[in-house]
């Protein structure tokens, strides 16, 4: 007897029905039965069944012998089940991966509860991907399993079969089927809760609910929008027939009384001749089933008065008068918008009258926190010259993380505009606004985000995928006003001269934001682990993969949980995203932690013993403090054709490269992560891109364009350098007895 037997109902769905079936069989959970139902598809639904069924001894196929519905065509299933849990999926939605495992892994924590609820997220034909909005009601907390008196919230989700996985047992006995017609989830979605003896909930998206363009039954005008009604009628009368679920008819009704709403407002529903005969029967049914005294909003029963009465020339004038106001307000407030923009405007021309202050410096950061080089630049501002007042341009979001010392600025507003036009020195890592207007004695220093690794500027050209919304003539017009460009290492002065050309000078001083990495002390680093929560003689892997250009949804490209669990108990990994991969990486479980949030790169690279990293510019800042790097180089064709790299990391990598996960976890089992081949490729990857990376890059460059000393401080050599202090370095050096040897190393080895 399978855990799970998933049924898959299947009419015209031929595009879809492949994916929706592999994601079904390539579940990490195999103990699973498919029932996929032919319901008399007119394409080729029922040979792609058979075609999966021949191929997996654990699918089924159904064929049935006339078009019956979805309804019927899942009670078809039914019927054949022989698994302790159902679980429904339409032939055009997905399973997500490891949904069944969390399922089965809910389950058991939960006591083997009737119902099972868990999450969805709508996704688009352009590929964007929205969770459900009602997701709050989905929280894990409380004691579980419940009744649906505990959780009555459960009735506002949406009314669908695959958002939930029934116990077949109970469903037997409580004699559960799905009826014809449209909206059949309908009187199988309430009777389940209802009726069930313990439901548990499951924060987490296990279904992506296809939206698709054209052809999706909800999307298509017809008189079967009418059966509705006859749906609603099922569940009522389910309620007459158990007197002791009497409690719900309250709840029900507004349910029923927003879903009719719902379907007659929407233009892609009902035909216009149907509408006035979908208002009258409207209006029969709330009479019949209303409950008198049910609590609701105002404009809740505003609407189902309106369906009750039957007044259709109101409702159109109240929604004509609705859409009206909407308009009117979305007028008023780009009216607004404009004047505020020709106000700010003026104002920034008047305060580019006035004159400079000398001693005001603006910084900013690509719109985020204080950090990165611009960061590192403000804080030797105001060390060596205390002179000059600071402030940070950051959205209020980011204002948490300005030194109490600094002045704190929003982009956009008249304070913001009135620094810009004043102030001597303005300093930033990637463009200010478009409008701003470089002034004759300002000084515009520009410390681009770190080494460049992937192709940049002029490069992006002929790259339009990689390009995507950057402005590249912009991005040459914003050159022009640089007086300087603060530059790493001579890889960074040349790609940086050619693809961002400019009258500025170059100050090839160094890497600000690396300076708190070479100043760090034990005690820092063991004080940031400890914050981290990171046990002593654990190491730490940094996860920090780059964004993906040409993937519209960025995603992990390691499975994080089956990396710890086989390199064994003292390892534990960090897992941080692209700042635009717009989420976290990881579930933070067990040992793997989603630092994504964490305010400040540089404190994770010091609370690290290695890093893990695919293309990012973050390598170069790791390599100076000379901890091991391992290059997941995943899909290099796929990015050189895209991206495209100035440094070829398989001719020059900093450490071992494993080309899959595989090869990852043997680098780390077998030991090439820290081993002698890793550090001869480490120092020649320093001294090529970390030569000024010795703790004053900002200090050279503040002594140069503020205080005006041409000879700056000289650059401690590589060899005088110390170490920077790992907390886990004795563990590192320590032989790995109970990790697991893989096969993989030897080919990573001889790759080196």
């Amino acid at each position: 007897m399978p855990r799970f037997s998933v049924i898959v109902p299947a009419h015209q769905v031929q595009a879809y029905l492949p994916a929706c079936l592999e994601s079904v069989l390539s579940q990490s959970y195999p103990d699973l039965e498919l029932i996929v139902v032919d319901d008399c598809s007119p394409d080729a639904c029922g040979a792609i069944a058979d075609e999966f069924a021949a191929r997996d001894g654990r699918v089924r196929a159904v064929h049935l012998p006339r078009n019956r519905g979805l309804g019927p065509a899942r009670n078809a299933g039914l019927e054949r089940a022989t698994g302790d849990y159902l679980v429904f999926l339409d032939g055009d939605d997905t399973l997500t991966p490891d949904a069944l495992r969390a399922l089965a892994d809910r389950i058991k924590e939960t006591g083997e509860p009737d119902v099972l609820v868990y999450d969805y997220a709508r996704t688009y034909w352009t590929g964007e991907a929205v969770r459900n909005q009602a997701a709050r009601h989905l929280a894990e907390r409380g004691p579980a399993p419940f009744r649906l008196t505990d959780r009555p919230e459960l009735l506002k989700l949406l009314m669908v079969a695959w958002n939930k996985t029934v116990r077949r047992e109970f469903a037997e006995r409580e004699g559960l089927t799905f009826p014809p017609g449209y909206y059949e989830d309908t009187p199988w979605t309430f009777p389940v809760l209802m009726t069930a003896g313990s439901i548990a909930t499951l924060d987490r998206v296990c279904v992506h609910y296809r939206q698709r363009r054209h052809g999706s039954i909800l999307g298509t005008p017809s008189e079967r929008h009418l059966d509705v009604f006859a749906q609603y009628d099922r569940v009522f009368a389910f309620l007459e027939s158990r007197p002791e679920l009497d409690r719900w008819r309250p709840a029900l009704y507004r349910r029923m009384a927003d879903h009719l709403a719902t379907v007659f407002t929407r233009p892609d529903r009902l035909p216009r001749r149907l509408r006035a005969e979908f208002l009258r029967r409207a209006r029969v049914h709330c009479r019949r089933y209303r409950v008198p005294g049910a609590p609701a909003p105002l404009p809740v029963r505003l609407r189902h008065a309106l369906l009750r009465l039957g007044l259709r020339r109101t409702w159109q004038a109240l929604r004509l008068a609705s859409s009206a106001r909407r308009r009117a307000v979305k007028v008023t407030a780009g009216l607004l918008r404009a004047a505020r923009t020709v106000t700010l405007r003026a104002h920034y021309r008047v305060q580019r009258c006035l004159p400079l202050r000398a001693d005001r410096a603006v910084f900013a950061a690509d719109g985020r926190g204080h950090g990165c080089n611009p960061g590192a630049l403000e804080e030797a501002f105001r060390e060596l010259a205390p002179h000059v007042r600071t402030a940070w341009a950051a959205d209020p979001a980011h204002h948490h993380t300005i030194p109490a010392g600094t002045r704190r600025l929003t982009p956009g507003t008249a304070a913001h505009w009135t620094a810009l036009a004043r102030s001597r020195y303005l300093v930033h890592n990637a463009a200010f606004d478009p409008g701003l207007v470089r002034r004759k004695g300002q000084v515009v220093v520009q410390t681009q985000a770190g080494t460049p690794l992937k192709h940049m500027g002029l490069d992006l050209w002929e790259r339009p995928a990689a390009a995507g919304r950057t402005d590249v003539a912009r991005l040459l017009r914003d050159a022009g006003t640089w007086d300087y460009v603060v530059s790493a290492n001579r890889h960074s002065t040349l790609t940086w001269e050619r693809v961002l050309p400019g009258r500025y000078t170059t100050l090839e001083y160094g890497q600000p934001r690396t300076d708190v990495l070479q100043r760090a002390t034990p005690a820092d680093v063991a004080r940031l682990r400890e914050t981290l929560g990171i046990p002593e003689g654990t190491v730490a892997i940094l996860y920090a993969p780059t964004q993906r250009d040409y993937r519209r949804t960025q995603r992990a490209a390691l499975d994080l949980e089956r990396v710890v669990t086989r390199l064994g108990p003292r390892f534990m990994v960090l897992a941080r995203a692209h700042p635009r991969h717009g989420g976290p990486l990881a579930e933070s479980a067990g040992r793997v932690l989603d630092v994504s949030d964490h305010p400040s790169v540089q404190s994770l690279c010091l609370a690290s013993d290695a890093l893990v990293t695919d293309y990012s510019e973050l390598m170069f800042d790791y390599a100076g403090l000379d901890r091991p790097i391992v290059i997941h180089a995943d899909e290099p064709e796929a990015f050189e054709a895209v991206r495209g790299t100035y440094v070829d990391l398989r001719d020059f990598p900093p450490g071992a490269i494993a080309r899959n996960e595989d090869e990852l976890i043997g680098v780390f089992a077998g030991g090439h992560w820290r081993g002698a081949r890793s550090a001869q490729l480490r120092a020649a990857f320093r001294e090529r891109f970390c030569p000024y990376d010795d703790g004053r890059a900002a200090e050279r460059v503040v002594r140069r364009v503020v205080l005006g000393q041409t000879d700056p401080p000289p650059v401690v050599p590589l060899a005088e350098r110390r170490p920077a202090p790992s907390a886990a370095a004795g563990l590192a050096r320590a032989p790995l007895t109970t990790v697991p040897q893989l096969a993989g190393p030897r080919t990573v080895t001889d790759s080196l």
